[in-house]
């Protein structure tokens, strides 16, 4: 028998999807996220002796290539901040995973709040919607450890200023408001040395995260604003 709760929970995924709905609208091929930078490199995930997350996959260690997107979610003129967006995208056993983060606070209930950031570098990323483990919600984060000391969201400004270096961030993980642990690297360089966007669609609904359960909630929640953003044109 479907709950109140769940009631509510689909009210509000089908009002974020009429949103997107009506951004679609005049923004056809991309609703949010509209121009982005494209980025490769690896996420490495740390050898020895750590917490564990309750993610089988997250705790053991291992390599994996990445491709990500770096963008502005609302898509406000770049004179002004803006919610800052990190697509990630790998492939575990012959299967897609895409992690998305996006710019919120680092503590407290400061991560479950998205805030707006004019530069990358300087930005605390977190996944926001929990992943179900096998001991309960747990959350992503990632900072930057090392690269340039500034990353602009102007695209043409980011792709000067990262050039050939590269840009690594540690990955940590925590319950919803519990202690950080780090995890991981992830270490990202400009796609074949330009960062041009790429056409792909990061979709967590569609690539969960290899050995990560999904909370009924979220998935209610997010659903039918992804399928939206899956329409072509």
């Amino acid at each position: 028998m479907e709950t109140l709760s769940s009631k509510i929970q689909a009210i509000a995924g089908f009002a974020f999807a009429e949103v997107f709905r009506a951004i679609k609208a005049a923004r056809p091929h991309r609703p949010i996220h509209p121009q982005g930078i494209r980025l490769v490199g690896t996420l490495e995930r740390d050898t020895g002796a750590r917490l564990p997350s309750g993610i089988p996959w997250l705790d053991t260690a291992g390599t994996s290539e990445v491709e990500a997107r770096l963008s502005r979610s609302i898509g406000l003129p770049y004179a002004l901040p803006d919610i800052i967006g990190l697509a990630v995208r790998f492939t575990e056993q012959d299967k897609l995973a895409d992690m998305l983060l996006a710019t919120t606070g680092p503590t407290g209930v400061g991560r479950f709040i998205l805030r707006l950031r004019r530069d990358a570098a300087l930005a605390v990323f977190s996944s926001m919607m929990p992943y179900k483990s096998e001991t309960g919600p747990v959350l992503i984060a990632a900072r930057t450890i090392d690269g340039p000391a500034k990353l602009p969201m102007e695209p043409g400004t980011f792709r000067s200023i990262l050039g050939n270096e590269s840009w690594t961030l540690e990955l940590h993980h925590a319950t919803p408001l519990g202690a950080w642990t780090r995890w991981g690297t992830l270490t990202l360089t400009l796609a074949d040395g330009l960062g041009e966007d790429t056409t792909e669609r990061f979709d967590p609904v569609l690539n969960p995260l290899p050995t990560a359960g999904t909370y009924d909630w979220t998935r209610r929640l997010r659903e039918p604003s992804y399928a939206v953003a899956r329409r072509r044109g």
